[in-house]
């Protein structure tokens, strides 16, 4: 099932989705990650093992660039664990462009001493398994795990995620208010991670670098919970 067609599927879909891809795949380690994802779409999104993540790769392409980064930090609505999260700079298969270097500033020199994805994968994992991943434009973070799992592994790694970008969206974007201030003219809101924080006074970080990003990406889900929705939201409601 392709990325984009996964994408649209109901949300209430996902639980019958990894059960079946926990009989389906070949590889133990993703059969036991699917296995152990069957988080019930009912359950408030306060109770929720939560696990924020973010990507900094070489390009915007999954089938043309590489990931070069990844940060995870596990949270629930209450509290952000940083110390318990992970970070890893990773060599790319393809070559790492100026462009690209002077937008995450990780060097030649760091990935050249930089393991494969390979050899993350199985902390990763861990990391990812028994929690609802949070991150700030699914779309990157999907396609691009998806393909490099793909590609070291043979198979490949779909599943629910709660997209904070999305879910300004819905606010800023395509809510009745914001239609009617773009009928008036009036500037379209970015929803980009730093401009979205400013929106809930929360502080400024320095961006795109993954494991910060994946703090600053906890801490608005947490803020967008709080200012538009209940800690008693199921799941459900909020995975794409």
């Amino acid at each position: 099932m392709s990325i984009r067609r996964r994408d649209r599927q109901q949300a209430d879909d996902w639980p019958t989705y990894l059960a079946a891809r926990a009989q389906q795949v070949k590889e133990p380690r993703l059969s036991r990650f699917f296995a152990q994802t069957t988080l019930d779409p009912e359950m408030p999104i306060g109770e929720a093992p939560l696990v924020a993540m973010d990507f900094e790769t070489t390009g915007l392409d999954a089938s043309r660039h590489d990931i070069v980064s990844v940060g995870v930090v596990p949270f629930t609505l209450s509290r952000i664990r940083p110390a318990d999260g992970n970070y890893w700079v990773l060599s790319p298969r393809r070559a790492l462009s100026d462009e690209s270097v002077a937008f995450h500033h990780i060097t030649h020199s760091e990935v050249e001493s930089a393991p494969d994805f390979t050899t993350i994968i199985d902390d990763l994992l861990t990391m990812l398994s028994g929690r609802l991943a949070v991150v700030h434009y699914r779309r990157l973070e999907r396609a691009f795990l998806d393909a490099a799992m793909r590609e070291r592994l043979g198979e490949g790694l779909l599943f629910p995620m709660v997209d904070t970008m999305s879910l300004e969206a819905q606010i800023h974007r395509q809510s009745w208010w914001a239609r009617l201030r773009r009928w008036a003219g009036r500037p379209v809101a970015s929803i980009r991670l730093h401009e979205s924080r400013q929106r809930y006074h929360l502080p400024a970080y320095t961006g795109h670098h993954a494991l910060v990003d994946a703090l600053a990406t906890a801490e608005l889900l947490q803020a967008q919970i709080q200012y538009h929705y209940r800690w008693d939201t199921p799941i459900g409601a909020l995975w794409r």
